[in-house]
C-alpha cells in the first residue's frame, strides 16, 4: 500500500509502506479521508514523533473491508469513524472507566500507524459505524466532536444558562453547537477571526464578539445582563483566553479548559483571585473517551450528524489535498494563522 510517511523532520514522504495485516478482533479501513490535527504539527515540524519513520493520522473515516476472526459488530461495508486511542483497560483509571487517563496506553497515528495511509487496523471496539447519510468529511471530524461533548460532560454542563466559547477553531465550533444541542440559553462565540465568527453563527450561535474590538468584553456582559457567564469553554488553548475566561466566568459558574496551552501562564493575583471571590469551579478536559469504550461522546456523535442536529458545514475544512500531497499540506502550518479550519489528507480512487 501507499502511505504518507514521516521519515524526518519537516519530510513527509508518499511512499511503499507494508499494509497491515488483520488479526483476531480486528477490522482493515479503507481510508477515506484524515484530518490533520494540531497535535500532529509539532510532530512533522518540530521533531515531536516518538520514532521515525512513522505513519501519522488519528482523525480518520473509511469503509471495512476486512474483518478478524471473532468480530461480530462490525461487518465488510460499514462506514466508520476510527476513535485512536488503544486504552491498556486493566489499569485503575481504565477499571473506572477514565480511558482517557490511562497512564499505558497506545495511540493510533502516534505511536503505532496511523490513518495518512491507504490502509489502518484498529480493534473492533474502537470502529464507530455511522450511517451512510454522513459523508466520509465528516466522520473523519468525529473526533475533534467527541472532544469538545467530553468538555461539556468534564464541566457537569446543564442547559438552559449562558455559555461562553473562547475560541472558534474546530474544536469550539463544535463545543458551541454541542451546548446548543443541550438546551444553552445563549452562546456566545469569542475569536479574533472575522470568517470564524461568521461560521460560528451559520452553525447556531446567538452572538459572537471579535476579541480585537474595542469594548468586547463590555458587551460580552451586557448579554449576561452583566452577570456573566455560567458556563465557559477555553478551547483555543492561548494564554489571553485562559485568562478571559476568569473575567467572564459568573458567580458559582463552571469553567472548563480544553485548549492546550504552549507557553507558561503566569495570573496576577487580581485576576486569579476571580476564582474565589466568584467560586466557580475550574477544570480541564483531555481527550474524549467514557464508559463503555469508546463512549457516549462517539455513539452521540453519530447519532447527532445522522439526524442532522449536529451541524457540517463545507468552511470547518480549510482544504482537502491528496494523499500524495502530505508534504504539501503540513508546510501550510509553518505560516502562523495561515490555516483557519480542518485540513483533510484524502484517498482518491
Amino acid at each position: 500500500m501507499k502511505a504518507a510517511v514521516v521519515v524526518a523532520n519537516e519530510d513527509v514522504q508518499y511512499l511503499d509502506y507494508e499494509e497491515p495485516v488483520t488479526k483476531p478482533g480486528t477490522v482493515k479501513v479503507k481510508v477515506k479521508a484524515s484530518g490533520i490535527c494540531g497535535s500532529d504539527i509539532p510532530r512533522v515540524l518540530h521533531n515531536g514523533v516518538h520514532f521515525y519513520p512513522i505513519v501519522l493520522g488519528h482523525e480518520f473515516s473509511g469503509e471495512v473491508v476486512e474483518i478478524g476472526e471473532g468480530v461480530t459488530k462490525v461487518k465488510v461495508g460499514d462506514r466508520v469513524s476510527g476513535a485512536p486511542l488503544l486504552p491498556c483497560l486493566t489499569c485503575e483509571d481504565c477499571q473506572n472507566g477514565n480511558y482517557s487517563l490511562c497512564k499505558h496506553y497506545s495511540f493510533i497515528g502516534s505511536r503505532e500507524q496511523g490513518s495518512n495511509a491507504d490502509y489502518v487496523v484498529i480493534p473492533e471496539r474502537n470502529a464507530v459505524v455511522f450511517d451512510k447519510s454522513i459523508s466520509f468529511e465528516q466522520g473523519a471530524m468525529f473526533e475533534p466532536s467527541t472532544v469538545a461533548l467530553h468538555g461539556l460532560l468534564q464541566n457537569d454542563y446543564q442547559g438552559g444558562k449562558n455559555v461562553a466559547i473562547l475560541g472558534g477553531g474546530t474544536i469550539g465550533l463544535f463545543t458551541m453547537q454541542w451546548a446548543k444541542i443541550y438546551g444553552s440559553k445563549k452562546v456566545v462565540v469569542f475569536d479574533i477571526n472575522n470568517e470564524r465568527l461568521a461560521l460560528a453563527k451559520r452553525l447556531g450561535a446567538d452572538e459572537v464578539l471579535n476579541t480585537t474590538e474595542e469594548g468586547f468584553l463590555e458587551k460580552a456582559m451586557e448579554y449576561t445582563d452583566g452577570k456573566g457567564y455560567d458556563f465557559v469553554f477555553e478551547t483555543a488553548g492561548a494564554a489571553p483566553t485562559m485568562y478571559m475566561a476568569f473575567e467572564l466566568a459568573a458567580n458559582k459558574s463552571h469553567v472548563c479548559f480544553i485548549g492546550t496551552p504552549h507557553v507558561t501562564l503566569e495570573f496576577s493575583q487580581k485576576l486569579w483571585e476571580n476564582m474565589n471571590r466568584k467560586e466557580f469551579k475550574l477544570t480541564g478536559s483531555w481527550m474524549s473517551y467514557s464508559a463503555p469504550f469508546p463512549g457516549k461522546e462517539w455513539e452521540l456523535t453519530a447519532h447527532y450528524y445522522a439526524t442532522g442536529q449536529l451541524k457540517f458545514d463545507q468552511d470547518l475544512i480549510a482544504g482537502k489535498y491528496p494523499m500524495s500531497k502530505a508534504q504539501e499540506a503540513f508546510q501550510l502550518f509553518k505560516v502562523p494563522g495561515a490555516v483557519n479550519g480542518k485540513i483533510l489528507l484524502v484517498n482518491e480512487e
